[in-house]
Order: structure tokens, then C-alpha cells, then sequence
């Protein structure tokens, strides 16, 4: 039995009669975002420093790396300080050569699982399979996947892998923040749709990925309410809240506290709060504080009306 569930079950009857807010068991920032942010804080305080992209998909945490100093672009020409940062979501070998090329002193600050699904792929292409990335097209993960390929496929839906041209070896990798159950759902119509040919799997998917999917969906289970906390351009966070819609029919993502609204809110029951893996904690204690804040007024108001009705 999961911590969640645990909770649920020793919920009172006077619990259930008022809003309950519980969060999932796993959440907001994994230790390769952690450890990112942290190096950009460290390097900034000797030299100046540029982020090639979008260190993370978080605009609060973007906005306090830029008080200290650092500086985004998101084309290397750009840049005018000697030092950039490869993000947390990778880069290309080739990307990489042409920032040195030009005189720029790297730090690389690419996810460790990031980095094992860049040697998955290298690995395949040296074993004769034709690479095959589900992810979504454009991502900067996918692209840093794909850049120093010579040929390869991006797919995210059973037509796009009916599109794909037969070959003999298929290697199949995926992006990392997709959720496995989806890739999975993918790789078997793939070996449906391609019965002559090898597909081969290795599973890239991060564990911060799975574990916070896991956790998402037996909260949305229980949930009569699921807030998801993320950047809007966080993709990892947009498959949170569609794993959620799953079991879970009132669902909002939010960047911001201020995007809550009292409406959201039932008058019992159980919210759920989950958020993305680019997500601070102090950001989910906000949202926490923020929906307690609107209840206490929501419920003022429902006292209010009732004796106004005596």
C-alpha cells in the first residue's frame, strides 16, 4: 500500500466532510534540475555566464537565475559572454563543437539520464538498427537526441509509425520525460504494425519520470480535484495533467498561484497537487497555501449565504 493511500484511509468522516488537499507521493524537481540550477548559481558568481536555451521549463526559477546575473539566448551567435551552459535537456555533439569552434568556454549541465539515453542511441546506430526517438518533434531533448544522427524518426502516435519507412532493425529509444506506459503502448503496435522486422527497445524513460506518473495517476484515482503545478512549456508536466485526465475529471495546470481560482475549489472532498519535475518546492507550498486561502473564503461565503436564508 502506498504512502497516498494510507492517508486516504485514515481520513475521519469529519475529514471528508471539508476539502481535503493531499499531495503525490512523488513530485516537482528531479536531481537533475536540482543539480543544473545549481551549477549555473555557482559558475555565475565568478564570470559571467549564458544558458544556451531554457535551463529548465520554469519561468519563476528562470526569473531568479536572471536577478543573479545570468543571461539566456537561444542561438549561440548570440552569446556574448567566453562562458555558455548546455542545459539540463542535452545537446548534440555537433552543437557542442560548433559553441568551442567559436571561442566559447562549455559547461555542460546535461541530465546524467539525459546523457545515458544520448549512448543508447549511439549504441544502436553502431549495431545496424535504424534509430526511431518517441518524443515530441522540436523538443530540445529530441533534437540533442537526433543532431549528430545521419537518419532516424521521431513519433509520438500510431500514424506517425505507420508513416515510418520498413526497415529491417528498428532501435527504439524514447524521450525521457514520456510517460512508459504510453511508450509501451507505442513499441506494441510498432511490433504489430512492422511483424518482419526487429524492434528493439531500451527503455530511456528516467525514473523521476515513472515515479511521479505512478504517483500522478493514484492521486487523480482518489482525487475529486487535481491542481498540476509546471511551466507551460514543460513537457513532462503537460503528460502529468493527461495522465491525470485519465482518472480524474476535473483537472487544471497552473504556473502561477494566481491562476487558481475559487471555483476550482469543491466544498468537500479531496484536492490532489502535483507538479513537474522543473517545479521548486517553494512554488508547491505557494499553490498548497493559495487553495487553503480560497477555501477559507469560499466557506465564509457559504456560512454568509446560509444565515442570510434565516
Amino acid at each position: 500500500m502506498t504512502n497516498q493511500n494510507q492517508q486516504i484511509e485514515k481520513l475521519t468522516l469529519q475529514d471528508k466532510a471539508n476539502l481535503i488537499v493531499l499531495r503525490a507521493e512523488h513530485m516537482g524537481m528531479c536531481f537533475g534540475v536540482r543539480d543544473a540550477i545549481s551549477l549555473a548559481k555557482r559558475v555565475v558568481k565568478s564570470r559571467p555566464l549564458t544558458v544556451l536555451g531554457e535551463l529548465v521549463h520554469n519561468s519563476s526559477v528562470l526569473n531568479d537565475l536572471r536577478d543573479r546575473g545570468v543571461q539566456f539566448e537561444e542561438q549561440p551567435g548570440e552569446i556574448e559572454t567566453e562562458t555558455v551552459m548546455i542545459t539540463a535537456h542535452g545537446a548534440s555533439e555537433q552543437a557542442k563543437k560548433r559553441a568551442r569552434e567559436s571561442g566559447l568556454s562549455l559547461r555542460d549541465a546535461t541530465c546524467p539520464l539525459v546523457h545515458h539515453a544520448h549512448k543508447q542511441v549511439r549504441e544502436l546506430v553502431t549495431n545496424g538498427y535504424h534509430p526511431v526517438v518517441i518524443g515530441r518533434r522540436g523538443h530540445v531533448e529530441v533534437r540533442g537526441l537526433t543532431e549528430d544522427l545521419v537518419e532516424y524518426d521521431i513519433v509520438l502516435s500510431e500514424d506517425e509509425i505507420d508513416a515510418l519507412t520498413p526497415q529491417q532493425r528498428f532501435g527504439v529509444v524514447a524521450q525521457t520525460t514520456q510517460p512508459i506506459a504510453r511508450v509501451h503502448e507505442l513499441i506494441g503496435y510498432m511490433k504489430k504494425r512492422y511483424k518482419s522486422s526487429e524492434v528493439r527497445f531500451e527503455d530511456t524513460v528516467c525514473q523521476p519520470t515513472k515515479q511521479r506518473q505512478s504517483a500522478a495517476e493514484a492521486l487523480a484515482k482518489t482525487s475529486d480535484v487535481i491542481i498540476v503545478v509546471g511551466g507551460a512549456n514543460s513537457n513532462n508536466t503537460h503528460e502529468l495533467a493527461r495522465t491525470c485526465r485519465k482518472f480524474c475529471d476535473d483537472v487544471h495546470h497552473v504556473q502561477d498561484p494566481k491562476q487558481i481560482r475559487e471555483e476550482w475549489l469543491p466544498k468537500t472532498g479531496i484536492l490532489g497537487i502535483t507538479a513537474g519535475t522543473s517545479t521548486p518546492d517553494i512554488l508547491i507550498d505557494t499553490v498548497e497555501s493559495r487553495v487553503h486561502e480560497l477555501n477559507k473564503i469560499s466557506r465564509k461565503r457559504f456560512s454568509e449565504s446560509r444565515l442570510a436564508l434565516v
